[in-house]
């Protein structure tokens, strides 16, 4: 099935499936029924990256097959893109090949939206970005109402900024965050709202202390951090980091402090294997952990943050890749044993699926 154009009424088959599969997946490590939170169906993914095909005088949206990039599928609707995306799509399109300053050597087109509205546009060539092409991206930025954002090989163009605003209602409060083109956000919005909703739900100790491992901009971070009396979270991106602060501000937190560290150098430090720069002023003795929440890449944990997790009495385990994590798995159920088992369909339609684990000290 190509993924830019979905049959609906083939969504629960799908879904159904993955539950199946995974909890027989899961079953050496525990024998629970799965917690299982549904996409919608269409227009929920909240960014997009195109090919831009170019034939003669002509652009149009592309997708190609893995392995077969001179076969390009022309885009002509878009059902997993949000309704943002869907209403931007042609009007840029008709903008573009009205232009040649704006069409030529253009060769991807990346959309940035949100829940709430907002919109980044970001479109990517082949060539230097001069006067006359911010002259006619900034024509087309008046007239969608969205920022325009230029790239080319060391180059980024900013005609008036380059993250959008999202604000995620959950449990009654309304949290913001800025994202930052070019940085990790969650592609399928309700599904984030999922996520964040069913770790609180997982975890609440006012008298203690909450390590998260990979916070990015804060997207777990930020929500959680009122389920403890301190929160410390890491995370490697520097972009993500000046991000997370911006959004801690924003969101009036207090109580959470955020270190650029790995994994890895997090481990180091906290057992004390050598010092760092950036821990220079910083207390680690002061906190006491009482829980981890780890959102690992796809790779999954390495051995020694895997060891160094567990030694925590509770341990929350979102996964974008269910493989590493039962890799991880494995080890980890030697100390601790699952108390809760969630399935996030956060990529509908394929074979990817978004997992999460709450583990408890046996």
């Amino acid at each position: 099935m190509a993924l830019h154009r979905v049959n609906t009424d083939d969504y629960q088959q799908q879904l159904d499936q993955k539950v199946a599969r995974l909890r027989e997946a899961y079953t050496p490590y525990t024998d629970l029924q799965p917690e299982v939170f549904p996409s919608p169906p269409s227009h929920y993914r909240l960014r997009a990256e195109f090919k831009m095909w170019q034939d003669g005088a002509r652009v149009d949206y592309a997708m190609y097959k893995q392995g077969e990039y001179k076969k390009p599928f022309v885009i002509e609707e878009f059902t997993v893109g949000s309704e943002r995306i869907n209403a931007l799509m042609p009007p840029l399109l008709d903008a573009i090949n009205g232009s040649e300053i704006l069409r030529k050597r253009l060769f991807c087109t990346e959309f940035l939206t949100t829940l709430s509205g907002d919109a980044l546009i970001t479109l990517i060539y082949h060539k230097p970005l001069g006067e006359e092409w911010e002259a006619e991206a900034r024509t087309l930025q008046e007239r969608l109402g969205v920022p325009i954002l230029g790239r080319s090989r060391k180059q980024k163009l900013v005609l008036e900024r380059d993250y959008v605003i999202e604000k995620l209602d959950i449990n009654g409060r309304t949290y913001q965050y800025k994202q930052v083109e070019g940085s990790f956000t969650q592609p399928n919005g309700e599904i984030c709202r999922s996520m964040i909703g069913w770790a609180k739900s997982c975890c609440e100790d006012k008298t203690r202390d909450l390590l998260e491992l990979y916070c990015g901009n804060g997207n777990f971070t930020i929500p959680l951090a009122e389920n403890f009396r301190k929160v410390l979270a890491t995370e490697i991106s520097k972009v993500s980091v000046n991000a997370a602060q911006e959004n801690i501000a924003a969101n009036g937190v207090d109580n959470l402090a955020i270190l650029r560290l790995s994994s890895e150098e997090f481990t180091q430090a906290i057992d004390k294997v050598r010092p760092f720069r950036r821990l220079k002023d910083f207390d680690l003795d002061s906190y006491d952990f009482s829980t981890v929440l780890v959102d690992p890449p796809r790779a999954g944990l390495d051995a020694d943050t895997c060891a160094m997790i567990a030694r925590f009495p509770r341990i929350l385990y979102i996964s974008c890749n269910p493989e590493t994590q039962l890799e991880n798995l494995a080890e980890l159920t030697k100390t601790h044993r699952i108390k809760r088992f969630a399935i996030f369909d956060q990529f509908p339609y394929t074979d990817h699926t978004e997992s999460g684990v709450l583990l408890v000290k046996k």
